[in-house]
């Protein structure tokens, strides 16, 4: 099926061939009929991606301060990398879309294949979508109309928290689509609307939709207007709908309102407040937030989890049913907001319109219903090249499943490297996934785990999929006969980690599983350990780690789907930890390292006690300034010192020979983790990490994050894992 994108690499627009999406639990799966390009929002996309790094630089302040710290923590080298595969990615585009249901995923029983529904699904001729972004469309609405069902919804989020009353007189100022659909909602609610566009085309349709216009951009003027048609009393509200990066249009709609007018911002404009404005009228001023109660809360939108009606009466999803009745009472007229019309086909020059400075409102995208019906297009796997003739027969054929940030940065640029066979990518249904695997060498992209699992070729299968997918997917592909490599952690609960042993187990000599604890394999460590062979004696380990806050919302937080960041990270360096002592960990004791102003209560203490004697004391914490160096090792022993910062530079102290190794390029053994384990596959030798140490460090991560939870008087020795 075809997707249109924003190469943000070119700036330029795609139809890019991308495999069917899959139908996911709680989601719909559907066929596009009509989309809708909003003018506003997707110009300043395309505007942004066709600008220069400088102009990109400016427009993003807090991104170049963030790459500046990265530059500290991880040298320019891996920095530049990571910002220009930052810059080359394939953005979606497009949230206004109206189609047939083809199928729905478990617990969205609500829709089933036929319906019409509205969603805020991209430019794409099948999109899914969660059930809580979709609405059924009734019959007497047209696919024309109902296009701009996501768009009403935004302007009747804004709508409701202005509060308008019968006889009200508001204000609109910016008379794009949003504040088109806006001033017909007022007019709903039995408001007079004075509405303000510079442009004349826009201003006439205002007009025939029945708000009395001012073209005027000079203040006075637009002051003057507002004064005669709130006949002198101030504006009750003003919605301000506009795009700019001006002041003026919070300053005048201030300066137009009544005492303890409201003014709510349902675009982008200058934030810089006159105090005298709001202080002596006393007004309210409020930023809506999209469609609604419920967007960007994960529980809600991919979770599925609603707001009950007595609590939150209109949720995103209910006011994209508001608007679909009203339009179908005949309350919101959208035939004079389609300035355009397009074949889907022909969306390249749908876009070339919009920046190219000719005038236009609403571009409508046509798609070919008959295309519902054609195998082609509902194909999950897309071919994209041959298999490579100068690779050794023996060489590992590879499947990546998941191409999220760590994939892109560390997993795929080593695959590239290693001389296998990179056969399959599989994507939930990212465009991005498809460039990714152009980029890298791949043959195929598919949506589909069952083509991977079944193809004889596979013989090593690479796991980058968020945490709670992780162990099901082990299992899986152990029970196929395929070899494992998962990103890291083996599993997030217990239970999940039994299901793999058992399967690792039923395997017996066939398929090796591997976690990705590359930091094993970092040149510094492999330094450190060849070392730390020269001596007997127990060892002290100190590991520092500043990981830094990450918001609440964060799906790695999330108990049920990233483990939490104990699970999900602290098990890098319990491995590394045993690792370098050489010996099982035979006790443990935590305390919880909170940071209660952050929000976040996954920092811990945790200090491990060896067989041998040894030590190793680990703070996860997430409390720290981020200009700190990220992690930091001392290593103590027989009256010697190792200093790790940060997978820089080594630096000992009272070892023959030896004083300081590494620079200013950081270095964490992705590389060579990934090389160590498919040459385990080339060579027919055992794994590169022992199955058994990675359960037992496991083991202690779950133990650690058990205590670690734990917030009464400090935990005592705890039984080994």
């Amino acid at each position: 099926m075809k997707q249109l994108i924003q190469n943000f690499g070119t700036g330029g627009i795609e139809l890019a061939e991308v495999p069917c999406p899959p139908v996911k639990p709680g989601h719909v799966l559907i066929a596009t009929r009509r989309s809708v390009i909003s003018s506003g929002t997707e110009r300043t996309i395309t505007e942004f991606a066709g600008a220069g790094l400088i102009s990109k630089a400016r427009q993003r302040p807090g991104q170049v301060k963030a790459v500046i710290e990265r530059v500290r923590s991880q040298g320019v080298r891996q920095t530049v990398k990571a910002v220009k595969d930052r810059l080359e990615r394939w953005y979606p585009l497009g949230y206004c879309n109206v189609g047939t249901v083809i199928a729905a995923g478990r617990d969205a029983a609500e829709f089933s294949p036929g319906m019409r529904v509205a969603c805020n699904g991209h430019h794409s001729e099948i999109v899914s979508v969660a059930k809580h972004l979709c609405a059924i469309v009734p019959s007497e609405i047209d696919d024309d109309t109902a296009a701009f069902t996501v768009l009403g919804a935004i302007a009747l989020q804004g709508v409701r928290l202005a509060q308008p009353t019968l006889g009200e007189r508001f204000a609109v100022i910016g008379l794009g689509l949003v504040g088109l659909l806006t001033l017909q909602i007022l007019r709903a609610h039995g408001c007079q609307v004075l509405a303000m566009d510079p442009s004349a085309e826009r201003a006439r349709i205002g007009g025939e939709l029945g708000a009395e216009i001012v073209t005027a951009t000079d203040a006075e003027t637009i002051l003057r207007a507002a004064s005669e048609f709130a006949r002198g009393g101030g504006i009750d509200g003003v919605l301000i709908t506009a795009a700019t990066d001006s002041d003026a249009p919070l300053h005048n709609a201030a300066q137009m309102c009544r005492k303890r007018g409201r003014i709510v911002l349902v675009g982008t404009t200058g934030l810089t407040l006159q105090r005298a404005d709001f202080y002596e009228k006393e007004l309210s001023f409020q930023v809506s937030c999209s469609y609604g109660p419920g967007r960007y809360d994960a529980n809600y939108e991919e979770g599925g989890q609603d707001y009950p009606p007595g609590f939150v009466r209109w949720t995103e999803q209910r006011n994209f049913t508001a608007i679909l009745d009203l339009m179908a009472a005949g309350g919101l007229q959208t035939e004079a907001l389609i300035s355009h019309r397009f074949a889907f086909d022909d969306a390249g020059q749908a876009y070339d319109l919009l920046v190219g400075g000719q005038a236009s409102l609403g571009i409508m995208l046509d798609y070919e219903a008959k295309q519902s019906a054609s195998e082609e297009f509902h194909k999950r796997t897309v071919i994209l090249s041959k298999p490579r003739a100068d690779l050794p027969a023996a060489a590992p054929c590879v499947a990546l499943v998941g191409a999220g940030n760590y994939a892109a940065y560390a997993l795929l640029p080593a695959l590239q490297i290693a001389g296998v066979r990179l056969h399959t990518m599989v994507s939930s249904g990212r465009p991005e996934t498809v460039k990714l695997a152009k980029k890298y060498g791949f043959e195929r992209v598919t949506t589909d785990i069952e083509e991977i699992l079944s193809d004889g070729d596979i013989n090593c299968i690479v796991i980058a999929t968020r945490h709670d997918s992780h162990a099901e997917l082990a299992r899986q592909a152990l029970k196929a006969g395929k070899n494992v490599f998962i990103e890291k952690p083996l599993a997030i609960t217990r239970e999940q980690m039994r299901a793999v042993q058992d399967a690792y187990a039923a395997a017996a000599e066939g398929p090796r599983l591997m976690i990705g604890y590359n930091r094993r394999f970092a040149p510094l460590i492999v330094k450190a350990k060849e070392l730390l062979r020269s001596s007997g004696d127990a060892k002290s380990l100190i590991y520092t780690v500043n990981a830094g806050h990450v918001p609440k919302n964060h799906w790695a937080l999330a108990a049920d789907i990233g483990g939490g960041r104990i699970i999900g990270e602290v098990c890098h360096f319990v491995d590394l930890a045993g690792h370098l002592i050489g010996a099982d960990i035979v006790s443990l004791q935590t305390l919880p390292a909170r940071s209660s102003s952050a929000g976040d209560d996954d920092g811990v203490s945790a200090t491990l006690q060896f067989a041998d004697g040894s030590i190793a004391a680990i703070h996860y914490l997430t409390n720290g300034h981020s200009a700190i160096a990220k992690e930091r090792l001392e290593i103590h022993c027989a009256g010697r010192s190792l200093l790790l910062d940060d997978f820089k530079t080594l630096e000992g102290f009272g070892w023959p020979g030896f004083h300081k190794l590494g620079g200013k390029s950081q270095d964490k053994g992705n590389a060579a983790c990934m090389n160590a384990f498919l040459h385990s596959l080339s060579a027919g030798e055992a794994s590169p990490i022992p199955f058994a140490q990675i359960v037992t460090s496991m083991e202690a991560v779950f133990r650690i994050d058990e205590l670690g939870r734990w917030s009464g008087e400090p935990a005592g020795p705890a039984p080994g894992p």
